[in-house]
Order: structure tokens, then C-alpha cells, then sequence
């Protein structure tokens, strides 16, 4: 990278500014991006409340609403597996998650199956609020308090305070710890007082443990008055069960929300383990149904689904229960099912903000981003994770934004969800030239098979399928990736389309979202010649900025100023601009982009293999290159530089 600040005139940067190392790649600045505070009013009042104010807020309003519940995997694949799942049922509209604690799989370490870990990825990667369950399950007090500051550091917010199984037959005196959730509970309040959002367990037949009934009940209640939010029951068969420990509950003064568990049977071995676990008697018409067909899974899947509707109607029609609490044992259709048929789902297509957020405390008033990051959401939050303020309502002048280094590729929240034999099939076993790689790319775009019939559904820079807005560009797309534009970001202009439109809205409705066209791309040298022709007809209609590998870059961006290039206008508020181009923020995302042609596409080949060698020189000896039309009221342009610069070529 050469040395002085940029010329509007010609467009070559010279130089670099503080955050760029001569040598192109990227070093941190500052611990946080201080120069950006506004205070512009959060677009979603709920990203600010505790978890037992969205209670109140729901069971005020009369809104119903879900929660589910999941258990940390056994492998780092099956880690992989449950972020997926965590973003296909977060679609579904949660209220929260929570994650259970495994005593024999070292729940509050790093690893990656962890019940820290999982439970802090929701939250933090997945967007989730997240409830995270403690037990006082063969530990001592002093680690328990570790745990917790752990769970604190981390933004989880919310603990499920549980004695917990013996590890044994029977419960074994801890000595230096709890024997009771009550103390937990205590505890909790004591070290951290308000902090937290406490849950405890409810049992609506009973502790198995109980001297009896009555005597659980006055339990409950020493755990509830002792500092904790809500309770959560386990699970039983029959709606008349829960309602009568409801009435039971409030009889003895314990007036904080108690929510239903809801156990879908999935199968006849789960239900059986669930029950043997539980201690709980499964009703003889239910055994009677599901013995004849204790082989047939799909059979006892689908009367469990119609088990579970039945008894969910009954609670919510009674007008006394107002949220449901789903064991999901790590499995979607069942609960899915439910909650469609229920109307509870409700996969709505508008976004807060055009991008994933993350449920961290610290991040809630954060409302703008580089675009450069919006299909690798995970991967933004991750590099931002140490920042101590983010920015809210602007920007604002990026000149030393400190992005940390993203070294593993593999960490089980930026790994691709599709194994390696799979992107082999999809990216190719055997690239023959460069020509092979366009075809990948256009395929992934058009959704189109390749010519062995298989379908391109991910790509290194974006491990899902096109987004709806994307689909409005798919025809351009694929002509430009076939003539070696290889895309791997865009955005269609928009002049003011209401926000509550089903494909580029986001945010309250009643307002208006507009954008200006965007697109990033690889291409080659000869290409980027041509174009640097084409863009000076342009002039500042069109914002460019082209760099390599070795961060050579060349951009027309004014004093290395962030451009606008997504807003909103809603009432009451305002203009908000969670999306720009930054210059800056560029050369960050350009060494994470040219890597992932190394860590995620090259090395499925074996070394000096023709195939790997050939994303290697595309590595080696491409551009990345993002263009901005600001004149977004008129056609959208870049199609027409696209096109002048393949006849200049030509």
C-alpha cells in the first residue's frame, strides 16, 4: 500500500491512514469506537427490557407467546448443527431459549458443547435472548460464583437456578455448596443482587423428592420469595394438571408468572427416558395409543403433535396462561408443528434492522453497520466483540475502528453448516479453470443445477441461500458472475418503500426505507483496468473502491468518509442509517474476504493440486471491488458500468 491520503481527482489513494499497515492488512485501533455516539431512539423498545418486562409487557397486551428449550450437543459437529437450529427456530419468533446444564460435560468451560458456550452463542451470535441453567449438582460455591461472573462477561442475563439430578441413585451433600435451589437462588441475589433474572423450576404433581404435595408447594414458595422471576414447570400430560397447580400456586401467595413445560412426544424411547428421568406416570389412554405403535416413529410423532395442540388450546383458551415453554429435545418439526398450528409462529420477513443483531446488553442501543458483513453477521459480531461502546444513530468518522483479527475460521459459529463432501460437491471435486469458478457463482445465484445436478446453495462468503431482496437482482447476477463479476454482496436501489414491505422493509411500520445500489465483487486485473476507464464517466455519481490482497487500493471516497447507503424514516423519530460503506471498515473486511478463498475453498483440495491452485491464483491476483450509486431516485447504473466495462474489454 502506498503512502498519501486519497485525490477525488484521479481516485488513487497513495497512502494510507493510521488504522492501514503499509503492508495492506489490518491493526487495531483504539479499544472502542468512541467517536460515533448519537442518541437516536432505539427502533425496538423490546431489545432494551429485562426478560421478565417482556413478560409483563405480553401478559398485559394479552399477546401469547413461546419459548424453547435446548440441551448442549455431544460434538463439535453436533455444535454446528444446534446454531442452525438456533437461527431456523429463532425465525419462529421466541420469546427466549434456554440452554441446560450437563454436569458430566464440563458445562461452564470454553469448549465448544459447553452450556456457557452454547448459551452464550445464542445470545451474542444468534441474536436469542437466552436463560442458562445452574445447578448446584457437584459444585462448590466458589465455583458457582465463577460461573456466574463467567455467564456476566459474557451478557447472559438470565440464570434457571436448579438443584439439579443426582449424578448418582440419590443426592450426595455438597459440602462447600448448595444442596437446595432456594439457596442458589439466595446466593445469586446475594453476590449479584438485581442482575440477573432468576427462573426456578415448578413441579405439578410434585417434587419425586416431596415429603408431599403441599409441602412442594411451600417450597416454590421459599424459592420465589427468595429472589426468584418466574418459574417454569415441568412437563405433564394433562391441561386440567397445570391449571390446578396454577390455582394451587396463587393460593399460597406465589403471584410471579408460571409457565407451562410443554413435552411434544417425539417418539416412544424419548418419551420413555423423559419419564424415567421426570419420575412421572404417563396416563394409561396415552400408553394405551402409543404401545401399539412404539415402532412406527412418524406414527407417535404426529399423535404427539396432536396431543400437545389439544392440551396448548386448552391452557391458552382458559385465559390463565399466557406463554408456553417447548422441551424441544434438540429437534424442530414436532415443536414447529405445534406452534403453527397453535398461530404462535410467526416467521415475519420484516427485521428490525436490515441486519442480525445480537441480544448482548451492551450491544442493544447498536443500529449501524458496515454493509460489507451482512451475509457473515456472526463473523462482524465476533470482530466487534470487544468494542466497548457501538455506534448509535451514525457512523461517524471511522478513522481507527478496532477490528479484532479473525484467525480460526473454524470456530463452530463461523463454520460452514454443510460438511466437506457436500461444498465438494457443491464448489467442485475437480476445478478445470477459472471458467469453472464463474459457473459455481452463477449457479448459486440462479439456483440453477450445475452440470452434475447438483445445486450450489452456499458459498464461502455466504453460508445461506439468497436473500428475498437479492432475488431481485438474481437475472443481472447471473449474467455478470458468468463473465467473471463474481459477486458476493448487493442491494437494489429503493426510494421509499413503506417499511412494512415483505422484501426490503424493516423497522416500526409506518414508515419509509429507502437504499442506494450496491455491489462487491472479484474480479480480474484486465477487468479492474477496463473499469477504472469506464468509472471516470461517472464522476461522484459512483463511489468506488477496488484493493488486492496486498492492500493496493484505489478508492474516490471523500477524506475516507462513510456513505449512507440504507435509511429509514419513521414517525416520531429520527432518519436512521443502520447500513454504510466504509473505507475504512473496507480494508478490515478485505482480509477476511480473500482469506476465506484459502481457508474455506482451497483447502477442501489437496496442496499443489491443479484445483487448489487455481483459488490460489484467484486469490492471489483478483480485486475486490465495491461501487455505490448515489443517485439512488434514478435506474439503478452499476448494470450499465458492468456492461461498458466488458465492451471496453472486448
Amino acid at each position: 500500500m502506498v503512502n498519501e491520503t486519497c485525490s477525488a481527482s484521479n481516485g488513487m489513494v497513495s497512502g494510507g491512514v493510521a488504522s492501514l499497515r503499509s503492508d495492506g492488512s489490518s491493526s487495531g485501533g483504539e479499544s472502542s469506537r468512541d467517536s460515533s455516539r448519537c442518541s437516536t431512539p432505539v427502533l425496538d423498545a423490546e431489545r432494551h427490557d429485562r426478560l421478565r418486562e417482556k413478560m409483563r409487557r405480553r401478559q398485559e397486551s394479552g399477546d401469547k407467546w413461546f419459548s424453547l428449550e435446548f440441551f448442549p450437543p455431544r460434538t463439535s459437529n453436533g455444535a454446528v448443527n444446534l446454531i442452525s437450529r438456533f437461527d431456523r427456530m429463532g425465525a419462529g419468533g421466541p420469546l427466549f431459549i434456554d440452554v441446560t446444564w450437563h454436569p458430566a460435560g464440563d458445562p461452564g468451560s470454553d469448549k465448544e458443547t459447553s452450556s456457557m458456550m452454547m448459551a452464550s452463542t445464542a445470545l451474542n451470535y444468534c441474536g436469542l435472548e437466552t436463560v442458562l441453567h445452574m445447578t448446584c449438582c457437584n459444585q462448590t460455591k466458589e465455583t458457582i460464583t465463577a460461573h456466574l461472573h463467567k455467564a456476566k462477561r459474557l451478557g447472559l442475563k438470565n440464570i434457571m437456578a436448579l438443584r439439579g439430578d443426582p449424578i448418582g441413585e440419590e443426592w450426595q451433600e455438597e459440602v462447600d455448596g448448595f444442596n437446595y435451589a432456594t439457596d442458589l437462588v439466595k446466593h445469586i441475589r446475594s453476590e449479584f443482587e438485581d442482575y440477573f433474572d432468576i427462573c426456578v423450576a415448578g413441579y405439578p404433581k410434585g417434587h419425586p423428592e416431596a415429603e408431599s404435595y403441599i409441602d412442594d408447594l411451600k417450597h416454590l414458595k421459599e424459592k420465589v420469595s427468595a429472589g426468584a422471576d418466574f418459574v417454569i414447570t415441568q412437563l405433564f400430560f394433562r391441561s386440567g394438571t397445570f391449571l390446578k397447580f396454577l390455582k394451587d400456586c396463587q393460593a399460597v401467595g406465589i403471584t410471579c408468572p408460571i409457565v407451562p413445560g410443554i413435552f411434544p412426544i417425539q417418539g416412544y424411547h424419548s418419551l420413555r427416558q423423559l419419564v424415567k428421568l421426570s419420575k412421572l406416570e404417563v396416563p394409561q389412554e396415552i400408553k394405551d395409543v402409543i404401545e401399539p405403535i412404539k415402532d412406527n416413529d412418524a406414527a407417535i410423532r404426529n399423535y404427539g403433535i396432536e396431543l400437545a395442540v389439544t392440551m396448548c388450546r386448552e391452557l391458552l383458551d382458559s385465559g390463565l396462561v399466557h406463554g408456553l415453554h417447548f422441551y424441544t429435545l434438540n429437534r424442530e418439526v414436532a415443536t414447529v408443528e405445534v406452534l403453527r398450528r397453535l398461530g404462535l409462529w410467526k416467521e415475519d420477513p420484516r427485521r428490525p434492522l436490515p441486519w442480525a443483531i445480537s441480544a448482548n446488553p451492551k450491544r442493544r442501543v447498536e443500529d449501524v453497520r458496515p454493509i460489507f458483513w451482512a451475509s457473515r453477521p456472526k463473523s462482524y459480531i465476533y470482530r466487534t466483540q470487544e468494542w466497548d461502546e457501538f455506534p448509535n444513530g451514525r457512523w461517524g468518522n471511522s478513522s481507527s475502528p478496532a477490528f479484532g483479527e479473525l484467525k480460526d475460521y473454524y470456530l463452530f459459529y463461523l463454520k460452514s453448516k454443510s460438511p466437506r463432501e457436500e461444498l465438494l460437491k457443491m464448489w467442485g471435486k475437480e476445478l478445470t479453470s477459472e471458467q469453472s469458478v464463474f459457473e459455481v457463482f452463477r449457479c448459486y445465484i440462479s439456483g440453477e443445477p450445475d452440470r452434475n445436478g447438483h445445486k450450489v446453495t452456499c458459498l464461502p462468503w455466504n453460508d445461506d441461500p439468497l436473500a428475498p431482496e437479492t432475488n431481485l437482482l438474481k437475472e443481472e447476477l447471473a449474467k455478470v458472475n458468468k463473465r467473471g463479476i463474481l459477486t458476493i454482496n448487493s442491494q437494489p436501489n429503493i426510494n421509499g418503500k413503506p417499511s412494512t414491505d415483505p422484501i426490503v422493509g424493516w423497522g416500526p411500520s409506518g414508515g419509509y426505507v429507502f437504499q442506494k445500489a450496491y455491489l462487491e465483487f472479484f474480479t480480474s486485473s484486465e477487468t479492474v483496468t477496463a473499469l477504472q476507464t469506464v468509472l471516470k464517466k461517472y464522476g461522484q455519481r459512483v463511489n468506488y473502491h477496488i484493493v488486492n490482497v496486498k492492500g493496493e487500493n484505489i478508492t474516490n471516497a471523500h477524506d475516507l468518509q462513510p456513505n449512507a447507503v440504507t435509511w429509514g424514516i419513521f414517525p416520531g423519530r429520527e432518519i436512521v442509517q443502520p447500513t454504510v460503506v466504509d473505507p475504512v471498515s473496507f480494508m478490515y473486511w478485505k482480509d477476511e474476504a480473500f482469506a476465506l478463498w484459502i481457508e474455506q475453498w482451497a483447502k477442501l483440495y489437496e496442496e499443489e493440486s491443479p484445483s487448489r491452485m487455481i483459488i490460489q491464483y484467484i486469490h492471489d491476483n483478483y480485486y475486490l471491488v465495491n461501487l455505490v450509486d448515489n443517485d439512488f431516485p434514478l435506474d439503478n447504473c452499476l448494470w450499465q458500468v458492468v456492461e461498458d466495462t466488458f465492451e471496453l474489454l472486448n
